[in-house]
Order: structure tokens, then C-alpha cells, then sequence
């Protein structure tokens, strides 16, 4: 594969220590007392093992090793914990739900990838473990993630794990049936109410419509990204849904908090509708979704800074909300990533 330029990756080491990604961040330093997440440290990982298939070097090993063991030491009898506390002591019983989806994408990440013979025999331990908790998953996102994952290992040609490709099967019918029960003559959408990382579900529809034979995935997908981007657009500026209070069937948008992953989820989700259905008008989208990081957003402030590979936490009413933690920072590596596979390849591997 050809080497792709980096983005830079000071900010994460920063935010990284030898257990694994510390969640927030107090300006540009990491908080400490807010301990980790396997989410996080999952989307470390599935960036590192990325950028390890086109640029690999000792250092990015060592990024990986970091954050797979985190994976490894997270597994409980129901999947993955999710939030430990800087003393290394686990604070639940069990993780989320989209916590185990977002470890099992990270894990097809490195079995699809040419990373050495142990870090794959350990992911594929950990995914044959996590199996029997993915297979009960009821969030909607949880469940695109496992999609994204056996889309993943399909395209990477990893011919075991059969029943994971079941239950992401499974996983894409049930999005198309939530769609059916949800729309409204002016309301194209999987649930009532748009909320976080919304781009995940049609992302996993059109991943799911090059996987199987099944037209309903498709239509579904084009038919909510467009209904998304139509909700998240004005002026030809990105302008993700508010977390404030969301945006609700029948109510107004939330303008604010603005957050960077769902800048990331939507140019994820574009580039896979280009791959798709071959279509450059997702491109242009997923442009604009790269822009917002760097100020063309609705109060033209910069949340990225390219030099360290940080990201502000969000844009509020009052404007930016400086600190610069984990799922923020690695929102805007992974979309940076996702741009240079652009500018190499009209079809990136996968998204």
C-alpha cells in the first residue's frame, strides 16, 4: 500500500500513558482523575492499526500493543468494561452497550490488517469472547458498529468468525425495520429523535447493501443520509445536531453543543456512500464535514490544530469549548486519515 501523510500524533501521546487513552482533557493536558474508556481506546486503536497498514513503524506498534491491551484487560464475562478509573480499578460491571460495539470494530480492524501473528491471535480471541454479548445488543449503534465490523473482515478477506457476519446480518434487518416503524411523511429517520454519532446507522445500511443481496439497504441508506444531511446543512455549512437537546420529531433543532464526532461519523458515512453507489456529491459532503474542524462552521472558529493533531471538545453558543479530550482529538485524526486515503483513492478501503 502507498504511504499516506500523517497526521500529526502529539496530542494523543500526550493524552496516552502506558495503560492506555485518558479520557478528557483539561485544555491541551490530560485530565487525569477521569480515568479511561474502552470506547476511546478502541477508536485509538482501530486509528493506529489504520494509519500502522500504509505507514508502519516501531512507534505505532508500540500505539497498538497499548491500546489492544487495554482491550484485553477491559473483557469481562458480558463483553468489554468500559470506564476505568486512573487507580486502574474498573467503575462498572459490565460496559455499554456501544462499547462493545465500537471494541469489536476496533478488533476487525486488526485482524484484517498485517499487524504481527500475536496482536491478531489475541483479536481474534477477544472478538470470539465478545460474540455471545454482541449477539444481545438492542442499541441501534451498537448494532451498525457490528455491521462496520464483518464489513470489515469481508473486505480484508478474513474467512472465520462466521457468526459474526449472522449477527450483523441480523443487526442490518433490524435497522431497516426500525426506519419503517420511524418515518413520517417528514421524518426519514431510524428513531424519533436524532441524537448522537446519528451518520453510524447509514453508514452500516450502505456497508450492508455491498454485503448481502437485499435492495432495502440501500434505499434505507441513501434515503436517511440524505434526510440527515438536509438536517445537519445550512448555507453549505456542516452544522451538526445540538447535544443540548437533540432534535426531536415535531420540535426545533438544538443548535448547540456542536461535537466532533459527529463531524467524523457523517464524513465516515459520505465517503461510504461515494464507494457505493459511485456518486461524487458525497465527497463534496464529506468536505464539508472535514471544513468544520478547520473553522468553516457556523461560528468560523477552529477546532483542529493540524501541527499537534489535537481538537477542541465542541463549539457552544458562546463558542469554543477548549479542552481537548480523547473522543474529540481522535474524531479529527480519523477524519484527517480518511481525507489523505481520499486523496490517494477515489475507493478507500473501508470507513
Amino acid at each position: 500500500m502507498t504511504s499516506i501523510q500523517l497526521p500529526s500524533m502529539t496530542h494523543l501521546d500526550r493524552m496516552s500513558d502506558s495503560t492506555g487513552m485518558i479520557q478528557h482533557g483539561i485544555y491541551s493536558l490530560p485530565r487525569r482523575e477521569s480515568g479511561y474508556t474502552t470506547d476511546d481506546n478502541a477508536r485509538a486503536l482501530r486509528l493506529c492499526v489504520r494509519i500502522w497498514q500504509t505507514n508502519p513503524d516501531a512507534t505505532l506498534l508500540s500505539r497498538i500493543a497499548c491500546y489492544l491491551g487495554f482491550l484485553e484487560h477491559a473483557r469481562s464475562p458480558r463483553g468489554f468494561h468500559n470506564f476505568m478509573g486512573y487507580q486502574r480499578d474498573w467503575l462498572d460491571s459490565g460496559g455499554t452497550e456501544d462499547c462493545q460495539g465500537q471494541a469489536v470494530l476496533a478488533l476487525a480492524e486488526v485482524l484484517a490488517s498485517r499487524l504481527p501473528e500475536g496482536f491478531q491471535a489475541l483479536a481474534t480471541e477477544l472478538l470470539e469472547d465478545a460474540l455471545p454479548a454482541a449477539k444481545e445488543l438492542k442499541s441501534l449503534r451498537a448494532q451498525a458498529y457490528l455491521v462496520q465490523a464483518w464489513y470489515v473482515l469481508a473486505h480484508g478477506k478474513v474467512d472465520q468468525l462466521e457468526v459474526l457476519e449472522s449477527i450483523a446480518h441480523t443487526a442490518a434487518d433490524r435497522l431497516v425495520r426500525c426506519y419503517e416503524r420511524s418515518k413520517r411523511n417528514d421524518w426519514f429517520w431510524f428513531e424519533s429523535r436524532l441524537t448522537y454519532a446519528n451518520a453510524v446507522l447509514p453508514h452500516a445500511l450502505f456497508d450492508a447493501a455491498e454485503l448481502w443481496s437485499d435492495a432495502s439497504y440501500l434505499e434505507t441508506a441513501i434515503t436517511t443520509f440524505e434526510f440527515l444531511e438536509q438536517s445537519t446543512t445550512s448555507d453549505d455549512v456542516f452544522w451538526p445536531i445540538g447535544n443540548r437537546d437533540w432534535f426531536s420529531h415535531g420540535e426545533d433543532k438544538s443548535l448547540y453543543d456542536q461535537q466532533p464526532v459527529e463531524a467524523s461519523t457523517m464524513a465516515a458515512a459520505a465517503i461510504t456512500a461515494s464507494r457505493v453507489t459511485g456518486d461524487d456529491k458525497y465527497l463534496r459532503f464529506f468536505e464539508q464535514c472535514y471544513a468544520w474542524f478547520m473553522g468553516d462552521n457556523s461560528l468560523d472558529l477552529q477546532l483542529a490544530n493540524p501541527q499537534d493533531g489535537s481538537c477542541c471538545d465542541g463549539l457552544m453558543a458562546c463558542g469554543l469549548n477548549k479542552n481537548q479530550g480523547a473522543e474529540s482529538t481522535l474524531a479529527y485524526l480519523w477524519t484527517a486519515v480518511l481525507r489523505e486515503s481520499v486523496a490517494h483513492s477515489r475507493t478507500p478501503i473501508t470507513t
